[in-house]
């Protein structure tokens, strides 16, 4: 089994997005925890431009304490807004996106499928960093149409996907909870509307658990369209990410599942919003190692 860091990691630990001068420290952080895969996060335009502009520092920096970029994500709403020119901006930011991606030679690029242009009283989902456990208010625009932000969200990701294949990337996306993709259902019509074999899912064990998912039959859904796991627990109430074994997630179902259809990515330790950070990752990394060796895989 590939383990890897996630980088909400970072984000728990020092903000969102965390700083650059942060992000060197976070980088550190996860190499001292044992890790040896990690992802990185561009939010933004300032934020994805400044790690685009310290790229070759980030990238001697992770040589150095032995750490290698396996998954790079631009988060640009943006990219699925339904103003065309506002559309192409976000297009435009992913390309430099995927520039960092190939600069830290990740193998996968990842792409969110966003919260709908909903207008929400009071706290937004991912308006600031993720928070769990929170109710939302929505009303909904008469002019707003679901259609229209859907046929937007396919175009985005059809266009996503044939420019991550020609920089030699594969393009992800994760269900999360409160997205327009939020459930290994809404994945799979996703995928068949986009119809490119270079389009990959994202396991996420934390949204789809409290999305009320019967998580080794959401891999039995993907089969082999899997390309990456996120791993957190939770008891399926809210989307939390806890360390794993705290929750309700039967892993063992996941991980025999998952072995099934000859998954070779990474599983990246994905936990926030927990006292002893640190200490949460350590255990959840070796909870992995366990299973692994454990089942074989």
């Amino acid at each position: 089994m590939k383990i890897a860091c996630c980088w909400l990691y970072g984000i728990s630990k020092y903000g969102y997005p965390p700083s650059i001068p942060d992000t060197f420290q976070a980088l550190e952080d996860m190499a001292r925890l044992g890790f040896t895969n990690v992802e990185l996060e561009g939010v933004r335009k300032e934020n994805l431009l400044a790690i685009h502009s310290q790229r070759a520092e980030l990238r001697s920096h992770c040589e150095k304490l032995g750490l290698r970029v396996v998954n790079f994500c631009p988060v640009l709403p943006s990219t699925v807004s339904l103003d065309p020119q506002r559309k192409k901006e976000g297009l435009d930011l992913f390309d430099v996106g995927m520039e960092c991606a190939r600069y830290f030679r990740c193998e996968t690029v990842q792409l969110d499928s966003f919260t709908p242009p909903l207008q929400f009283k009071g706290e937004a989902p991912y308006k600031e960093a993720i928070k769990f456990a929170k109710p939302f208010q929505v009303e909904v625009d008469p002019d707003f149409c679901w259609e229209e932000q859907w046929s937007v969200l396919v175009d985005t990701v059809k266009h996503c996907a044939r420019k991550a294949a020609e920089a030699g990337l594969v393009l992800t996306m994760e269900p999360r909870v409160g997205e327009m993709v939020s459930n290994t259902d809404a994945m799979l019509r996703l995928m068949d509307h986009v119809a490119d074999d270079n389009f990959f899912a994202v396991l996420d064990t934390g949204h789809q658990n409290a999305q009320k998912e019967i998580l080794p039959l959401s891999v039995e859904k993907l089969g082999g369209r899997i390309k990456y796991v996120h791993a957190s627990d939770n008891d399926s109430r809210t989307n939390e990410h806890l360390p794993l074994g705290k929750g309700t997630i039967d892993w063992e179902g996941v991980f025999r599942a998952i072995a099934k259809h000859n998954f070779d990515g990474y599983v990246a330790v994905d936990i926030g919003g927990v006292e002893n950070l640190d200490e949460a990752y350590r255990e959840s990394k070796k909870f992995l190692e366990q299973l692994a060796k454990r089942l074989g895989i």
